[in-house]
């Protein structure tokens, strides 16, 4: 049997053990329809809970530079506390860990008229996603804090 040729479900788990290492608890769904799994968190006396929705974007080696990267498409389930995490991997390393993580709130996705959603953080030059200026905070560590937020969505 031939190896897929992308690692959707890696990028879920390394993005779980991310929310776990800060501290948050996760929880899969018995059954994927719609967001990859959810956590928790007790943050200022408040619980909060996250929907994560997970997009993995794996560039080929062909792929040429653009403005704009990220996630353009259809996203199964919606809800205003979500995060959609896209990890950006290299389209030099197969098998390495993302060069990049967005965290993503709703607010930054866009609805366009022809269907689907599209949330575009990073730009991608010779084979890398680099983050866009006005949205580095989503980015890393402290993307992944910025969760945290009662703010948050």
């Amino acid at each position: 049997m031939a190896a897929p040729d992308t690692r959707d479900y890696f990028a879920e788990l390394y993005v779980a053990g991310l929310f776990g290492d800060a501290g948050w608890s996760v929880y899969f769904p018995k059954r994927d329809v719609g967001f990859d799994f959810i956590v928790s968190k007790a943050v200022k006396g408040e619980v909060l809970i996250r929907p994560i929705q997970v997009k993995g974007l794996y560039p080929t080696a062909v792929k040429v530079d653009k403005a704009s990267y990220g996630y353009r498409g259809n996203l199964s389930a919606v809800h205003q506390q979500m995060a959609l995490v896209l990890p950006f991997f290299s389209a030099n390393e197969r098998g390495a860990a993302p060069e990049q993580i967005a965290y993503m709130p709703i607010s930054e996705f866009k609805k366009p008229s022809r269907g689907g959603y599209r949330c575009v953080p990073a730009r991608f030059e010779k084979g890398h996603a680099i983050p866009r200026k006005e949205f580095v905070h989503y980015f890393g560590n402290k993307g992944l804090a910025s969760i945290e937020s009662l703010e948050w969505g």
